[in-house]
């Protein structure tokens, strides 16, 4: 892909993915899907001792909802792009490649979710207050870790001459590093819509936005996470109608796009019939207990 786009000012992007540490070859993608899921479990722990769960129990939950939730994630991505890795040519072993990029949303939710249920189980707490504590975390989560995207030179819209362009080199990923011209410079492709930065944006003030709607109004049990499930997909329809980077398509649409649309309409009937009920609770008993007076 190029495009003739000029630009006078742009958003630059990284020439390199990575660096070494002796034998080892550290991702920066890696890294901030790691920063990530610490500060979901930080603010999924606070806000889950505030509705009674004990001390350094989210952390242990969070240990079964984390792995789970990488390979959801990978596996998602996987399934709705099998070319990327199992057609004549490509390396079947890249599936595993994580560090290159690709995990689907929906698999890390619904797969996370698992490990979640797993957790609560065996620490005897209500899956559903686990839900509604972690959902902004998620939110948060996926804003910082869209950062990878951009160590990746992937997830842009298209072509624009806007001053924040993001400017997009061609990336060698065996190497971690954008290929360079005769001269030795980086390839530029062009410039384009930033749209992991106006993903990343949304998600972060979303999360801010349930966290503060949340303690205003105490929403009631299952809805703080309708109610991102809602917010994460509204935006995410957006700006899958924004990408210009390859995808799958039914209909004409990527398929992210009707997903996050179906999601949408879900979750939206799933807030509506949820948002009046007791805010959900650390243990199932405390939520069903009466109040004293």
């Amino acid at each position: 892909m190029s495009a003739s786009v000029s630009v006078p000012a742009y958003f630059p992007s990284p020439t390199v993915s990575g660096f070494h540490l002796g034998p080892l070859t550290i991702h920066f993608y890696a890294l901030c899907i790691m920063l990530g899921i610490a500060v979901a479990v930080w603010i999924t722990a606070r806000r889950w001792r505030e509705r009674g769960g004990r001390p350094g129990e989210a952390i242990d939950i969070s240990l079964w909802a984390v792995p789970f939730g990488i390979v959801g994630g990978r596996i998602y991505h996987v399934i709705t792009d099998p070319e990327l890795y199992f057609l004549p040519g490509k390396n079947p072993w890249n599936a595993f490649a994580i560090w290159d990029g690709g995990l689907g949303i929906w698999g890390a939710v619904a797969l996370g979710a698992v490990g979640v249920w797993i957790g609560c189980r065996r620490a005897g707490a209500s899956f559903l207050g686990f839900a509604d504590a972690v959902a902004p975390g998620v939110l948060a989560a996926q804003g910082i870790g869209r950062w990878g995207n951009w160590f990746n030179n992937e997830l842009y819209g298209d072509p624009t001459d806007l001053p924040w362009g993001l400017q997009i080199h061609q990336m060698d990923l065996s190497s971690g590093r954008a290929v360079t011209d005769a001269a030795g410079n980086p390839v530029v492709l062009g410039y384009f819509q930033p749209t992991f930065l106006y993903e990343s944006i949304w998600c972060l003030v979303t999360a801010a936005a349930i966290i503060w709607l949340d303690r205003k109004v105490r929403l009631g049990a299952g809805s703080v996470l309708a109610l991102y499930v809602a917010a994460y997909t509204a935006g995410r329809f957006v700006f899958e109608l924004m990408r210009s980077d390859y995808a799958n398509l039914i209909l004409g649409l990527r398929v992210n796009t009707w997903v996050s649309g179906l999601l949408f309409l879900a979750a939206v009937v799933a807030f509506l019939l949820t948002f009046r009920r007791p805010r959900s609770q650390a243990r199932p008993e405390e939520a069903a207990a009466p109040v004293a007076e």
